[in-house]
């Protein structure tokens, strides 16, 4: 039977890999026959010989068997043509690792200190650099050559991705390692020149589909850093560039009162299923009429593009708000991603006025003010006190709580001066406060690792640094207490396994997290940043023990504590 049909991504258009690691025959027959536990092995396996020789044997293996190879021949055809997943990569020690980063005199607890010692460690694990016959044979690799060494997440993660690369450069920077910033940088920057975005990840598979947009950032924490003023003259237009892929490629017009806003959401304009979870989609589809079948692949890439796959985030106004099959990514303007690229569009203003461009400085200014009024008049809810997801089918919010809904708070994305209180409102009527473990993904259970009871560490940053940036102490306060349940969960389950987890069960007592389409991950780069950041910002009042973190306020007079009090019982 032959796999589905899809239109390549221009930018594998004539690329022979694309047909093996990407969609045709040869990919639709291995990952059916269910030869490993884990598609995506599959596709990070290297070629022994060129693309177009496995294709013409694979050809004339199929046709002897009427396109239906047995599981054993399809193996001993694997085990000829390919070799073993991970062969492309070699580990690598930072250069610029060093034993004692100042961040650690910074931890009162000693216990605490010792852990952040060991993440600190784990950079040097996480390091890997690619070997250079990637680059002199890339049609033999799924792997997307990089110039530069990098940390990977971890587990089955063992390129680089996107919106984890920031939060692992936030622990790098901490870790006093701005030549590995620099590095992966200038890798994601090398990525924009080549195809126009960054790609989800470092693999042709990957192409399709960006990730959540963070690199404007990136390069501001790196600048901050270093005030390496040059590096950022010198890449500037392909930052612009990258903003440019998401204002051409995925925009959507929303009328409110009368007015046309322009805002931005996930979009993959290619249907086929996942390479790296190509059986569970294939078999998705089979659920659906044939002529819905390819608009639900590119809603699951849609969903892998977000960062959030998968969630009930992209189920809600389904048919069925609990099966993936009801995915509807692109039908929603998420609050995230616009302040996101808020955030980015202030930045390239910045930094434009710093390199002396007054005219593009200008017009990053406009695009700006132009998404706050957007943000403002769609994505905004008075009455609750936060934003939210909107529903372009249904021309509605999606109220149910996302740490997401937050996202503006971080970004420094909004102009009401009173959106930090009414946020907090928004927490505590939400119930998010009572969970002493950290925040929930949601408050859904439908079996996607996007939902409760998972919660990850990019969205404790999310809430916490939105909330600790404002002026109010008592929004300081509960960022401190949230980041001090984290600090606990993580400190908890690493004295138990060892290991620092990709997301985390916080439904009873904090465990590793689970559900969604393969096994939690050890590693794990963005947990490893965000822990740090929190050690970084309050290493001198975090504790490793039970004891309840506001009965020591180091920061607060007595009389703000017991007005905190009520609030803060629930903890």
């Amino acid at each position: 039977m032959l796999g589905p049909r899809q239109q390549p991504h221009v930018a594998e258009a004539g690329m022979v890999p694309s047909q093996i690691y990407c969609h045709g025959e040869l990919l639709h027959q291995v990952q059916m026959a269910r030869l490993y536990r884990d598609d995506k092995q599959f596709v990070d396996m290297p070629l022994s010989s060129a693309p177009d020789q496995v294709l013409q044997d694979f050809c004339e293996l199929a046709a002897a068997h009427k396109h239906h190879i047995p599981p054993q021949q399809l193996q001993a055809f694997i085990q000829k043509h390919f070799q073993a997943a991970g062969q492309e990569l070699l580990s690598w020690t930072p250069e610029d690792w060093k034993d004692s980063p100042r961040l650690l005199q910074k931890i009162s607890d000693p216990k605490l200190r010792a852990w952040a010692g060991q993440l600190h460690q784990l950079w040097k694990k996480l390091g890997k650099k690619v070997k250079p016959e990637v680059l002199s044979h890339p049609e033999q690799f799924s792997l997307i050559y990089s110039a530069h060494p990098f940390i990977v997440p971890g587990g089955r993660f063992v390129e680089f991705y996107y919106w984890d690369s920031y939060w692992v450069m936030e622990g790098l920077l901490l870790s006093e390692m701005p030549q590995t910033v620099k590095g992966m940088l200038q890798n994601f920057l090398d990525l924009v020149r080549l195809y126009g975005h960054v790609p989800n990840g470092a693999r042709v598979y990957y192409l399709q589909r960006s990730q959540p947009p963070l690199l404007t950032l990136m390069m501001d924490r790196y600048v901050t850093h270093t005030n390496d003023t040059a590096f950022l003259r010198d890449n500037i237009e392909t930052l612009a560039l990258e903003l440019d892929f998401w204002m051409e490629n995925r925009t959507i017009s929303v009328s409110s009162g009368g007015q046309s806003y322009v805002l931005n959401h996930y979009a993959v304009p290619y249907g086929g299923p996942r390479p790296e979870a190509y059986s569970k989609d294939f078999e998705l589809a089979d659920t659906l009429p044939e002529e819905d079948r390819v608009a639900l692949w590119a809603e699951l890439k849609a969903g892998a593009e977000s960062g959030w796959d998968f969630s009930s985030r992209w189920l809600v106004g389904g048919p069925n708000s609990t099966s993936l099959s009801s995915i509807r990514t692109s039908k929603f303007v998420p609050v995230d991603l616009n302040a996101f690229l808020c955030q980015a569009e202030a930045l390239m203003s910045n930094f434009y006025s710093r390199l002396g461009n007054d005219i593009q400085a200008t017009k990053y200014r406009n695009l700006k003010q132009q998404r706050l009024a957007a943000m403002r008049a769609i994505l905004w809810d008075e009455e609750k006190g936060a934003w939210f997801d909107y529903d372009l089918e249904n021309g509605k919010k999606n109220l149910e709580f996302y740490p997401s809904n937050l996202t503006p708070l971080w970004s420094g994305c909004f102009s009401d001066p009173d959106a930090v209180d009414k946020a907090l409102k928004y927490l505590e009527d939400s119930q998010i406060l009572t969970y002493q473990y950290g925040i929930p993904t949601s408050l859904q259970k439908t079996g996607q690792q996007w939902d409760f009871p998972n919660a990850w560490a990019p969205l404790q940053d999310l809430v916490i640094r939105g909330l600790a940036k404002s002026p109010s102490p008592r929004a300081q306060e509960v960022a401190f207490q949230l980041a001090q349940n984290w600090i606990r969960t993580n400190f908890e389950v690493y004295s138990q396994k060892s290991a620092m987890f990709e997301k985390y069960d916080i439904s009873n007592g904090g465990q590793p997290g689970g559900g969604g389409e393969y096994e939690v991950q050890e590693g794990f780069g963005w947990t490893n940043g965000v822990v740090l950041m929190l050690l970084d910002r309050y290493g001198d009042r975090l504790t490793s023990g039970t004891q309840t973190a506001f009965l020591e306020p180091h920061c607060l007079t007595a009389a703000l504590l017991l007005s905190l009090l009520p609030s803060l019982l629930p903890w």
